[in-house]
């Protein structure tokens, strides 16, 4: 089984969105580096302009993802990624209303999942096998701290102080945890940054 992994753009200041769910300023960092990256969000494609480091940690990245973990508001405000989020794989939505459009949709690459957040995980370490499960919403990764399953956090800290949004790490009810740093990248206009969370 793999790793229960979260990853971000985050300001120094520990916004992953502004206030409104905002974010270009943390994903600012995509458009600075000097090579073209492409990518494909819900059938459309985009250039990104990135460092070579950026684009080798996110190749990496996405070849060990298995499955993501999302709430239904990230869902719902990224308009269900067109129906094909960027990494390209499966997708559990932890959400009380399923929407029947998605439900029913032959190929769609939505599980949906109604009776709490464990439920959510089981299912989804069942789609991704040995690959690595990781949280996309916030309060998923803060429910997996709380509970002690979450083992890597990738942040990439952009070089910006937001003043106020919405926090990565908010309604913790954890001891203090240590963190292992096992990778550090700089690059134009962020410091990619992974640990392991110490058990």
């Amino acid at each position: 089984m793999g790793k229960i992994s979260t990853g971000f753009s985050m300001s120094l200041d520990g916004y992953v969105a502004g206030p409104n769910d905002e974010v270009d300023r943390v994903f600012q960092w995509m458009g600075q580096g000097d090579k073209d990256y492409v990518t494909t969000i819900g059938g459309q494609q985009f250039t990104l302009k990135m460092s070579d480091e950026s684009i080798k940690m996110r190749d990496e990245q996405m070849q060990m993802i298995g499955v993501l973990v999302a709430g239904r508001h990230l869902f719902d405000i990224s308009g269900a990624w067109g129906g094909r989020h960027p990494m390209n794989v499966p997708i559990v939505v932890l959400t009380h209303h399923p929407p029947q459009e998605w439900v029913d949709k032959e190929g769609s690459p939505f599980t949906f999942v109604t009776d709490g957040f464990e439920s959510a995980l089981t299912a989804a370490q069942k789609i991704a096998g040995e690959k690595y499960v990781a949280l996309a919403s916030p309060p998923l990764v803060q429910q997996a701290m709380n509970l002690g399953l979450l083992d890597e956090i990738h942040v990439d800290l952009v070089h910006v102080v937001l003043g106020k949004g919405k926090p990565l790490f908010a309604n913790l009810n954890i001891e203090p945890t240590n963190l292992k740093l096992t990778r550090l990248i700089q690059a134009p206009g962020v410091t990619h940054m992974t640990f392991d969370v110490v058990k």
